[in-house]
């Protein structure tokens, strides 16, 4: 297998991988050396998937410089079950504030309707979700007594991204949902009560969902809960209450191995992702007469570039001639339209080069 055999990728979810870690993975699916069985057959109580799920975590919080007061989960269901979730151990009676940027904000905000009193608190839907609330209008907007609020670090559809963490009171126990630039960038784990990120996009493959829960969260979750929906199971249990997602969690363990051993952490995976997405923008503020990007320039995603042509005709031909070119999963989502690239963390430097010098080709015909 090499990068030639492959398409540039640009699908929103599940993203593209590493491609050392498929090539790690297919020499070793047959039989895992000294185990002498594939990871998907191997059982989650032996000692092989125990020194799996211990380095995932481990790098996870060599990664993100996770504390000892946060928890490492690795939880089932995705993002959209956290929605219920959150709400089920984080409400205490007086309700949740949701600050909405975008589609997936908004159903985060509706599911949790479902189980108690969610608050849309502030939203961008008059606006059709361009851009994220300065930390002022987040402020002027909360209610004091919230049990929490909910933010959406990168709204995957609208390609609208906060730059940063939200700076709030400390006493403000702050969810995000960063299931679309999870391990992008470094992140301020302390600041928040709960992160939760659907690993399909940055981390590794669907089927489990990394949440990192404060220890002072945990203590507060009522009793009675569903043993699978109590994230206190998950933490008393090492994420090993049932059968987890054995083969996910390995490539997980997998992808944060590559992120810290040839990336090089973060901060570097941040520089790489800003110049990737730097090249996009440049080709669509360079011609726009063609191009109109949907997000403000303050609120950009580095992993989601969305931008619109003038005429159906326009996109028709532009996504059929990138295809011609090896450039797949480039329509916009149907609520948006448009054109989306998503440009996740595996996404190669000469893949966004490829789809830039395409997009000045096609703008000058």
């Amino acid at each position: 297998m090499s990068a030639a055999d492959r398409v540039v990728n640009f699908s929103p979810g599940p993203g593209v991988l590493p491609l050392s870690v498929l090539q790690q993975v297919r020499d070793d699916l047959p039989s895992l050396p000294g185990v002498g069985a594939s990871a998907l057959e191997v059982s989650h109580r032996g000692d092989w998937f125990e020194g799996v799920i211990a380095e995932a975590e481990a790098n996870l919080r060599s990664l993100l410089r996770i504390g000892d007061d946060h928890r490492v989960l690795f939880c089932q269901g995705g993002a959209s079950m956290q929605f219920a979730m959150v709400p089920m151990n984080l409400l205490h009676g007086a309700g949740a504030d949701h600050i909405v940027t975008g589609s997936w904000g908004a159903r985060a905000a509706a599911e949790g309707t479902t189980v108690g009193a969610a608050r849309i608190a502030w939203t961008g839907e008059p606006g059709s979700f361009v851009r994220t609330p300065s930390d002022e209008e987040i402020l002027g907007a909360l209610d004091p007594a919230a049990d929490y609020v909910h933010v959406t670090s990168n709204e995957t559809i609208q390609g609208v991204q906060y730059a940063g963490t939200p700076a709030l009171p400390d006493e403000v126990v702050l969810v995000a949902d960063a299931s679309s630039d999870f391990l992008s960038r470094p992140l301020d784990v302390g600041r928040y009560g709960v992160v939760l990120a659907g690993a399909q996009k940055n981390a590794g493959p669907a089927g489990v969902t990394i949440v990192v829960v404060r220890g002072d969260v945990l203590e507060r979750i009522p009793d009675g809960l569903p043993a699978m929906l109590d994230y206190r199971t998950y933490a008393e249990h090492g994420s090993l209450y049932n059968t987890p997602p054995v083969f996910a969690i390995y490539i997980v363990m997998l992808v944060t191995r590559w992120l810290r051993d040839e990336i090089g952490g973060l901060d570097a995976m941040a520089t790489i992702n800003e110049a990737k997405a730097q090249l996009l923008y440049d080709a669509i503020d360079g011609n726009p007469d063609v191009y109109q990007g949907h997000a403000e320039p303050s609120s950009r995603s580095t992993m989601n570039v969305t931008f619109r042509l003038p005429t159906d005709e326009d996109k028709t031909a532009f996504l059929a001639g990138a295809a011609e070119q090896g450039m797949v999963e480039l329509r916009g989502h149907r609520s948006v339209g448009g054109i989306r690239a998503s440009i996740y963390n595996a996404m190669p430097v000469e893949g966004v080069e490829r789809l830039a010098d395409f997009m000045r080709r096609f703008a000058e015909r």
